[in-house]
């Protein structure tokens, strides 16, 4: 089909985020499940993402990689499931806001954090995020103001930024402040989430199956 969507992952990436997203938007979707070491790396998948990383989607002859840019994509290209302010909106200001500040300097902060780089006073000016305490203060101060970061719905900005929120708290690298978990425990008991979840727990058992 022209418009197949098609969504290249592994349970064990930032693939669950994209499948989240994609049970939010409702629509019939293929999952192609690729290995780290052998098909991930393959060409025929380079020929979708020279990175060679997942997620990726691809909706008909489009393919989009980046998990935030699949989330926005994704939004926009499904308008009815409401997971984006409409187009015009002052809240689109806010919504891309927060989509892409997790996108870059908090996933960047966390990244360093855990690979234990820290960020020298002198060359805080150099780095997207300042530093970890300012990315992870600004973070929380954003979460705090209300059920959801942009009016008075949930959107593709609450998905990942709450996912965010949930790896960095389950890995080790965002501290467990009560507006975390508060948030995370919103955003992640909706039904989109726990059929996303139940999916990606059921392949990462098959794979697990299929290895040993």
């Amino acid at each position: 089909m022209a418009d197949e969507l098609v969504l290249y992952t592994n349970p064990m990436s930032r693939g669950r985020i994209a499948r989240w997203m994609l049970e939010e938007v409702g629509q019939p979707y293929k999952t192609e499940v690729l290995n780290y070491t052998s098909t991930m790396k393959a060409p025929a998948y380079l020929a979708i993402n020279p990175m060679g990383k997942v997620p990726a989607l691809r909706h008909g002859d489009t393919a989009v990689t980046e998990t935030a840019a699949i989330c926005a994509y994704l939004a926009d290209a499904f308008p009815q499931a409401g997971l984006a302010p409409p187009s015009g909106s002052k809240l689109r200001g806010p919504y891309y806001r927060w989509l892409f500040f997790t996108a870059g300097p908090v996933e960047a902060a966390l990244t360093n954090k855990a690979l234990g780089f820290e960020v020298p006073p002198d060359r805080e000016r150099m780095m997207g995020y300042g530093n970890i305490a300012q990315a992870l203060d600004t973070l929380e101060a954003a979460v705090s103001r209300g059920d959801h970061l942009v009016g008075n719905s949930f959107t593709a900005a609450d998905l990942y930024v709450g996912s965010h929120i949930g790896f960095g708290m389950m890995f080790g690298t965002l501290d467990k402040r009560p507006a975390f978990e508060k948030y995370w425990q919103r955003v992640s008991s909706r039904p989109a989430c726990v059929r996303a979840r139940e999916l990606d727990d059921a392949q990462a058992a098959e794979l697990k199956k299929a290895a040993s």
